[in-house]
């Protein structure tokens, strides 16, 4: 993996004070998630977005076929069990995502106005940055997503991980990754590594995992979603 992530940046509209580091799904690119960016945009008039791109690499699942990706998927009917797991993919992928936060921080940026988050792959790696780095970061969010190399999470979890709040959309009718997948990782972070699960209507609480559930909603966001990741960036902002 190239040693510096391609990435779109987004500028604030005022003066740099926060950064979100948002990672896309496979076979994507920044592109993807570009105007949700730009929708939260005036809402978080301090933040600047950094949307990585994805290196190409061969995937398993399509058959090998060469495509943007974080890590290698052997198949979709394994996900919470990560014996399946290309370790050194998704390694290898913490580590360049974590050149991105160096970077934010020798810029000025304290870690914890840093926020990491992800869909699907994307999602993957930036819950597994965040509990594995030693960095106190202002918050993580994983959409439609599942925690990886969950059989060693416990060993290799950070001491301070569960003091990093997380924001976790899952769809009801997610077709890709299961939402039965969402609610195995929501509770492996809450039962086995100690998060506090947030009572439903909570905005924010740090620490603390908001798991919100959308109904009927498939491997995709909605307007529902990004207005209530919204108002969790708020507040792990401020």
């Amino acid at each position: 993996m190239a040693s510096q992530l391609k990435h779109l940046k987004v500028s604030p509209k005022e003066a740099h004070t926060a950064t979100v580091i948002f990672l896309h799904g496979l076979g994507d690119s920044g592109h993807g998630w570009l105007p949700v960016a730009k929708i939260l945009w005036s809402s978080l008039p301090n933040v600047k977005w950094i949307l990585p791109h994805a290196p190409q690499i061969p995937i398993t699942f399509n058959g090998g076929m060469t495509m943007p990706g974080w890590f290698d998927l052997s198949s979709l009917d394994n996900l919470t069990d990560s014996t399946y797991d290309d370790e050194s993919g998704m390694l290898a992928s913490v580590a360049a995502v974590d050149k991105l936060i160096q970077n934010e921080v020798e810029a000025g940026i304290p870690e914890n106005k840093i926020i990491l988050g992800g869909f699907s792959q994307g999602g993957v790696i930036s819950i597994l940055t965040a509990l594995t780095s030693k960095r106190k970061l202002g918050g993580v969010v994983g959409l439609s997503t599942w925690v990886g190399l969950n059989h060693k999470i416990e060993n290799i979890n950070s001491a301070q991980a569960n003091e990093i709040p997380i924001f976790w959309g899952h769809g009801t009718a997610d077709p890709v990754v299961n939402y039965e997948y969402g609610q195995q990782s929501i509770e492996l972070l809450t039962k086995k590594l100690g998060f506090p699960l947030l009572p439903k209507g909570t905005t924010f609480q740090r620490p603390g995992v908001r798991f919100e559930t959308y109904q009927g909603l498939p491997h995709s966001s909605s307007p529902q979603e990004i207005e209530d990741l919204k108002g969790w960036l708020v507040e792990a902002l401020k």
